[in-house]
């Protein structure tokens, strides 16, 4: 009997990824061997309680937290990452949350603290204990992203991650930093994303968003990105006006690439569909959300 997931339902709804970005902008990142990992994205089973108290106090306090992993990662240590800060440290297990206090009270970090990230980091959702999807199609694409990386020396850091939100877009990936989202990223889009991306430049057939715009903008980005990419394809947006209610809005953009620049006006509108949030919602059936679209985009 053929088994049913809702990355392959969202497929068949005509789920937009635009407008599904969001994603804090601060973010504390702890390898964590993947084995062992909860179905709480910031959880470990062999994780002491009092650890996990401290990374619940830090998620209150406006930082998402995630765990990572990567098969070379030794396990009686870990990698940890603030962004976008851009700063790593190496951290002994029993340090952790010593590590942990030093941070929060703003002691001098020098005694774990390693080399400034130069690298943006690539972190590709495989929580396959959260959803069935993220362990289906999140660590294929992993795999692929990792292995191409390294072949064409491309200027990542790539690693497996806890929940990321969107499990229904798996494979589901951010980019820190600046924070950038994408869905729907398969094994053969690899090496185009990861191209892409290292020329600054989003992939827009996976691209769901800048985090720090509404879902309106986000759809509304997207599709001025897609209006302008034949001719201008690193054209950057800037956000010049937003108005209207819940269900339309009308959303102007300067745009500029070189010397050449405009400006756009983009209306988006919102549409219900049916849709299955996650692979554990299955049994309860698909719900109606609400979603943007654009349905008009044209010169200002």
């Amino acid at each position: 009997m053929k088994r049913t997931f809702c990355a392959d339902l969202g497929l068949e709804q005509g789920d937009p990824l635009a407008g599904s970005a969001a994603h804090a902008e601060r973010n504390l990142l702890i390898s964590w061997p993947r084995a062992k990992w909860t179905r709480n994205l910031r959880r470990a089973h062999d994780m002491p309680e009092s650890l996990m108290q401290t990374l619940d106090a830090i998620t209150a306090g406006e930082r998402r937290v995630n765990l990572i992993h990567r098969r070379e990662q030794a396990d009686e240590s870990h990698q940890v990452f603030l962004m976008p800060e851009r700063r790593q440290f190496v951290v002994p297990r029993g340090e952790l949350e010593t590590f942990l206090a030093a941070w929060q009270s703003g002691a001098p970090l020098t005694a774990w603290e390693g080399a400034q990230v130069e690298r943006d980091l690539l972190l590709c959702c495989t929580h396959g204990k959260k959803d069935k999807c993220c362990a289906r199609y999140g660590y294929r694409t992993y795999k692929e992203l990792a292995r191409t990386v390294a072949a064409h020396e491309l200027p990542f850091d790539v690693w497996e991650s806890s929940h990321l939100g969107g499990c229904r877009f798996a494979a589901s990936l951010v980019l820190l930093s600046p924070v950038r989202k994408y869905g729907r990223i398969t094994p053969q889009q690899a090496l185009p994303f990861l191209q892409a991306e290292a020329r600054d430049r989003r992939f827009l057939p996976g691209y769901r968003g800048d985090s720090r715009l509404t879902p309106a903008q986000q759809c509304a980005q997207l599709a001025a990105l897609g209006f302008l990419e034949r001719r201008y394809p690193a054209a950057n947006l800037r956000l010049q006006d937003d108005t209207g209610d819940e269900q339309r809005r009308c959303i102007l953009w300067q745009w500029e690439q070189g010397g050449a620049h405009g400006r756009l006006r983009t209306v988006c509108e919102t549409t219900a569909i049916l849709r299955v949030d996650m692979c554990s919602d299955l049994d309860d059936g698909p719900t109606e959300s609400l979603v943007w679209h654009a349905t008009q985009i044209v010169p200002a």
